[in-house]
């Protein structure tokens, strides 16, 4: 489960960046709840978030994988508040899904590391891997934002 040190952290962070805006946000959002997200780690500085997801059996295809839509659920789920760190208020523009092996129950769950590689005018750069617990990479992923304002 996540630590209530690390869930601090993060919230201190965004309270920094955002002021009184943050209390405008819902944290966790409901998705990352019933995604049973845990946030593992993030370090400001650097730009990179990590979080864990457990390969939930009702979100499986036919063919008994993680489906492609809820793997790109997980990684915008942990690009997204890396974003809300890095710049002010922005949304998903663009994002892009290598899906490299499949994700099935028997992993257990799968982490997913978020990186923010740059800035251009009001578009922001992101990257993305999700990988098992033996370090393979399961799928990657390359998110443009926009900031808003």
């Amino acid at each position: 489960m996540e630590s209530d040190g690390i869930r601090s952290r993060y919230l201190e962070a965004l309270k920094a960046k955002l002021g009184e805006k943050s209390a405008d946000l819902v944290y966790p959002p409901p998705v990352y709840t019933a995604m049973k997200g845990e946030m593992l780690d993030f370090d400001l500085g650097a730009g990179i978030l990590t979080n864990r997801f457990p390969v939930l059996r009702e979100y499986l295809n036919p063919y008994g994988s993680l489906q492609g839509g809820i793997i790109a659920t997980l990684l915008d789920d942990t690009i997204g508040p890396l974003s809300l760190l890095v710049a002010p208020a922005n949304v998903t523009r663009n994002l892009e899904v290598k899906f490299r092996r499949p994700v099935t129950p028997d992993l257990g769950a799968v982490t997913v590391t978020a990186r923010f590689t740059g800035q251009n005018d009001r578009q922001l750069f992101f990257e993305a891997e999700m990988k098992s617990g033996d370090g393979t990479i399961r799928a990657q992923a390359r998110a443009v934002h926009w900031i808003l304002a």
